[in-house]
């Protein structure tokens, strides 16, 4: 029998996050869970993401030694203090910002299953805010599915 429109259900929800910048990461795994068992979805996806170029959306073990070993990589690979074109274009100081954003992406997809996301046992889904300033960043949360 074909499916109808009817069979699929979508919920969004924007939240705000409080960030301090300089690739702070901050768990937002709760919040996307919520929203999976809020929406009655037993099958499908649920998709976060954050509006913005200096902000990204990934998955990692949330622990603390992470937590101060990705911004060490991210220094070390795209420091901020470089001498970027997008800062002389516009005099901001924040184009290794942009950099490290567009390398990690602004959103993720997450299978759920049995209204549950289908996370590994030490995967978090986070935000990192690259920036080089701190600000309120919007994180929307979308569930799709049946």
């Amino acid at each position: 029998m074909p499916k109808t429109d009817t069979d699929w259900k979508v919920m969004t929800k924007e939240i705000t996050v409080p960030t301090r910048g300089k690739d702070h990461i901050i768990d937002v795994t709760e919040a996307v869970r919520d929203l999976v068992r809020k929406s009655g979805v037993a099958e499908g996806h649920a998709t976060v993401f954050t509006p913005g170029a200096t902000a990204s959306i990934t998955t990692i073990e949330y622990e603390p030694g992470l937590l101060k070993d990705i911004p060490q990589v991210l220094e070390s690979l795209i420091p901020f203090q470089k001498n970027w074109e997008h800062n002389q274009t516009w005099g901001d100081g924040n184009g290794g910002s942009h950099i490290r954003a567009a390398l990690i992406g602004p959103s993720l997809t997450i299978p759920v299953l049995g209204r549950e996301m289908m996370l590994g046992t030490w995967q978090q889904v986070v935000l990192i805010d690259h920036d080089t300033r701190s600000r309120n960043r919007c994180v929307v949360i979308q569930v799709m599915g049946k």
